[in-house]
């Protein structure tokens, strides 16, 4: 009983403490709820739409409220899908229906079909018929469009009296198309129609190539190469006829011929001043008549006809290459076709066409006239003057044009330089050599008939007239030389010309020296005079000068000798030559002293010597010193001589210093031996009696 009584004390205290812990997770709830939570603010916003107020009953009846009103709107719901079912009743009946019609529909339309299909299938093989129709008219449209030429253009192509202009290279090209085309047919199955379409396109560009070429040659014959705007359709012509070389070569020959007789007239003209066209007189003075001089004439030939050359290339640069490759092309290609129709012909030549190489050939072939006028003009020039100069000036102004002017426009191997310049060069330079050899014939024998003029002893006339010729060929191979440009190459190649120009004079010269016997070293002042001349003009060129060095060792051994002729002079004169053949030694002295009287005998006559001594070598051996050309030489031979003079006498002066010293040393040593010779007995010295010293003797002949 106490028992039970405990649990029922003990029942509602558990009670109010659940309620208790309820209520306290509620408030908990509530007061962790955020009020910015969307819920509870949609929430809100309802209750404050309804109107509801917050009171004790609004607050009991609010789950009511809300449950009813649940309740009803789920009864609007399933009124509204009861709608809904009816409707899709209805719809369900109209889908049924339609499906009855299309089954209905389909029976008829397969009647249809069994009915209608014989005639579709027909339409649609007229149509296909109508398709192959209209393609054949399109394919027959443009092959006559493509294959067949109009009357109208076919005369424009053939007919010689309609003008080759821009229409006529049009339709050429048309037809050069369709025989190109043509070749196609020939693989298909109707050969006979590529056959024909080809062989009347032949016709047709055989027609149009033969019309333009004799409109090119008549176009040649008055074609302007002066004129630096050269035709556009002469060149256009030349690159289209180049397709037919045959053709294209008979128009150069044409050409050629044409230009050589044109440049060898106005040359004619410009050489005589007579105009080839009264409507065209020369302009300017004749070159026959303002070029009095034949190196000016010849000179004056020569820039005509490298102007004449240079004009000729920029115009045939003009009309042949300006295109590029273009003619080299159509050339080659012509050569292909040619060897494609006649295989068997052995002037169908394989190799490729050089268009430079065959500017070249046609340049040598317009100029060939004016060249040849040239060369004849200078090889008269050359012949009727004998003036090895004059020949020698033509050749390195030929060979200047040749190689600075010529070949740079030419080509290496034309026949302009190797036929008719070279050769001119040539004529010249043996027309040279030749006036050389018979001027050095006559001048050997016109100098060895008379004796050689001893009082001179100047180089003779002729030498110094060759070594003028001399100057004027050094001068015209510096200022015209075409070929090595170091001083060693050049020295090599104008040494052939001091052979035929110097070297024969010189040996002359030699033999006019070795005849000259008196004065004495006549032969010496005669040589230094003649080589001096030499060696003055071979060192105005520094392609000579390596001549130059080869006489002086001559000069140097003639000087010497002349240095010795003087010393020897010098010693005569003074008679010092007495004292240096007796005196060697300090004992040959001894003598002197016993008696003085050749050695004051010396020493008057090197102070009467002294004073003109400078003066008076100039006039010994009949002053054959004198006669020397060179100042300064005779300068050097006398300073020579006179140091040489000068250490001779001081070798003297030591002896004699030297005796005196030994004669003191033998007083000073023999005092006590000789006390009984008298004391005032009168001493002689050597120094007194020869009192002349080096420096002096320096001086007085400086």
């Amino acid at each position: 009983m106490a028992a039970s009584v405990a649990s029922s004390s003990d029942a509602p205290s558990a009670a109010s403490t659940a309620r208790s812990n309820a209520l306290q997770n509620r408030i908990t709830a509530v007061l962790s709820a955020s009020y910015a939570d969307l819920e509870i603010r949609d929430a809100l916003n309802v209750l404050d739409e309804r109107g509801w107020q917050n009171n004790a009953e609004s607050r009991r009846n609010l789950r009511l409220d809300v449950q009813a009103e649940l309740i009803k709107c789920n009864g609007e719901i399933v009124q509204d899908f009861g709608l809904v079912a009816k409707q899709l009743q209805r719809v369900g009946a109209a889908i049924a229906s339609l499906d009855a019609s299309c089954a209905e529909m389909r029976k008829h339309i397969s009647a249809a079909q069994r009915e209608t299909g014989p005639m579709l299938d027909e339409a649609r093989a007229i149509l296909r018929e109508k398709e192959n129709v209209e393609t054949k008219r399109k394919l027959f449209d443009a092959f006559t469009a493509h294959f067949v030429v109009s009357e109208a253009d076919l005369a424009t192509l053939t007919s010689t009296a309609e003008p080759v202009n821009d229409s006529f290279f049009r339709i050429l090209t048309r037809v050069k198309k369709i025989h190109e085309d043509s070749q196609v047919l020939l693989g298909s199955e109707n050969q006979r129609l590529g056959l024909e379409i080809l062989e009347q396109s032949s016709r047709h560009l055989n027609a149009a190539y033969q019309k333009l070429y004799r409109w090119v040659q008549r176009e040649f014959k008055s074609l302007d190469l002066e004129n630096p705007q050269l035709g556009f359709a002469i060149r256009r012509a030349v690159r289209v006829l180049a397709e037919r070389p045959s053709l294209f070569q008979s128009c150069l020959d044409f050409f050629a011929e044409s230009r050589e007789q044109i440049l060898s007239s106005n040359f004619y003209a410009s050489l005589t001043g007579t105009p080839v066209d009264q409507d065209h007189p020369v302009m300017g003075k004749a070159i026959e008549l303002s070029a009095h001089d034949p190196l000016r004439y010849i000179s004056d030939m020569l820039a005509w006809a490298h102007s004449a050359t240079v004009s000729e290339r920029e115009a045939l640069e003009i009309l042949f290459i300006a295109e590029g490759d273009e003619i080299a092309r159509n050339i080659q290609a012509g050569l292909e076709t040619e060897r494609l129709t006649d295989p068997e012909d052995p002037e169908q030549s394989g190799a490729p066409f050089d268009g430079r190489h065959a500017l070249a050939e046609l340049l040598d072939r317009v100029l060939v006239g004016v060249f040849r006028q040239l060369k004849q003009r200078s090889e008269q020039v050359v012949q009727s003057h004998d003036d090895a100069l004059l020949a020698y000036k033509v050749s390195n102004l030929v060979g200047f044009y040749t190689t600075k002017l010529f070949s740079p426009l030419l080509n290496t191997m034309s026949s302009l330089i190797h036929e008719i310049l070279d050769p001119l060069s040539n004529a010249a330079v043996a027309a040279f050599r030749s006036s050389m050899r018979d001027r050095v014939v006559t001048t050997k024998t016109d100098a060895l008939a008379l004796p050689p003029d001893a009082n001179s002893l100047s180089p003779p006339d002729f030498l110094i007239d060759a070594l003028e010729t001399l100057h004027g060929l050094m001068q015209s191979f510096d200022s015209t030389s075409s070929g090595p440009t170091t001083i060693s190459s050049r020295a090599e190649a104008f040494s052939p010309i001091l052979d035929e120009a110097l070297d024969p004079y010189l040996e002359i010269c030699d033999l006019l020296a070795t005849r000259l016997k008196s004065p004495p070293h006549a032969t010496d002042v005669f040589t230094v005079n003649y080589l001096n001349n030499v060696h003055a003009v071979l060192v105005s060129q520094p392609f000579t000068s390596p001549r130059a060095e080869t006489l002086q060792p001559y000069l140097s051994a003639r000087e010497a000798s002349l240095v010795n002729a003087t010393y020897t002079w010098f010693l005569r004169t003074s008679n010092l030559s007495a004292l240096i053949d007796t005196i060697a030694t300090v004992d040959n002295l001894a003598s002197s002293y016993r008696d003085p009287r050749a050695l004051s005998d010396v020493a008057r006559k090197i102070d009467a010597f002294l004073p003109t001594a400078t003066e008076d070598v100039r006039a010994m051996d009949g002053g054959v010193l004198g006669r020397l050309q060179d100042p300064a030489m005779v300068r050097r031979v006398v300073e020579a001589a006179a140091e040489r003079f000068v250490d001779e006498f001081e070798r003297i002066e030591e002896l004699v210093v030297e005796a005196d010293k030994a004669k003191r040393r033998g007083l000073e040593e023999g005092v006590g031996e000789n006390e009984d010779e008298e004391d005032d007995e009168e001493q002689v010295w050597l120094r007194e009696i020869f009192p002349r010293t080096v420096d002096e003797i320096r001086v007085l002949l400086s």
